[in-house]
């Protein structure tokens, strides 16, 4: 199947746990550069930077990459990527959209690429990514996402039947969502169009508005968890896993 695809990476300064993160220093680069880095090296298309102001621009145009300012007011991330894909590609030659989160700096690249294939099955609208839970910490931990996944025979991939902050129970493997979503542009449309749905807003989670509209997700199974930065902790250990790259 013939695929055009481009990653968008949202990126804002405004963060309530670690303010100005985008341009937090990682490896001698800020954070969103190092992003934008894992990004280019999936090797799968055009990447964009969907920013809120010029500070993030200057960080990415200084590295040779592409940047989009968007609207700071906007809602979400899902928002702000979709603003920036009509800025960016007005005549509509890309037909997938990823959604990449500008907080994951240590990213396998190669992770990317394993989602995009979800795309290849027309009856999926949205796909994202999610690994088999190995720590038991996280299964009650509110701050992981769960994924409930049927899997197919393959046992790589299957359709996400719901996305949970709730602790895992029974028997498992139990999933830990990854937050990179890949998208059919018209899917993406779509699902911006939408109004917060009631367990999107009792669960915090914009995925499962699609999921009540109907739309269909699927997740492939991954062997690597990315590690999100979004406290002064989180931030150091990051510094420690690019430098010992």
């Amino acid at each position: 199947m013939q695929m055009n695809p481009i990653i968008v990476i949202p990126a804002r300064m405004a963060s309530t746990r670690l303010p100005g993160k985008p341009l937090a220093d990682i490896g001698g680069l800020p954070m969103i550069v190092q992003v934008w880095k894992r990004a280019v090296e999936s090797g799968l298309g055009e990447v964009v930077v969907a920013c809120d102001g010029q500070a993030i621009a200057e960080a990415i145009t200084k590295a040779g990459g592409r940047a989009v300012i968007t609207d700071p007011d906007l809602p979400s991330g899902s928002d702000r990527i979709w603003q920036a894909l009509k800025i960016a590609d007005p005549q509509k030659k890309h037909d997938m959209v990823i959604n990449l989160q500008g907080d994951m700096p240590t990213l396998d690249a190669r992770i990317i690429g394993t989602g995009l294939k979800l795309l290849e099955n027309k009856a999926v609208d949205i796909g994202t990514l999610a690994a088999v839970i190995t720590n038991p910490h996280e299964k009650s931990d509110p701050a992981v996402v769960k994924a409930i996944i049927e899997l197919e025979k393959n046992g790589t991939q299957g359709r996400a039947v719901n996305f949970t902050r709730a602790a895992a129970t029974g028997a498992g493997p139990h999933y830990h969502h990854i937050g990179i979503y890949f998208y059919r542009r018209a899917s993406l449309e779509k699902f911006v169009s939408l109004p917060p749905s009631p367990l999107e807003q009792k669960e915090k989670l914009e995925q499962l508005r699609a999921q009540e509209a109907g739309m269909r997700i699927d997740a492939a199974i991954v062997d690597t968890v990315p590690l999100g930065v979004d406290t002064p902790e989180t931030l150091e250990k990051a510094r420690k896993l690019i430098g010992q790259s």
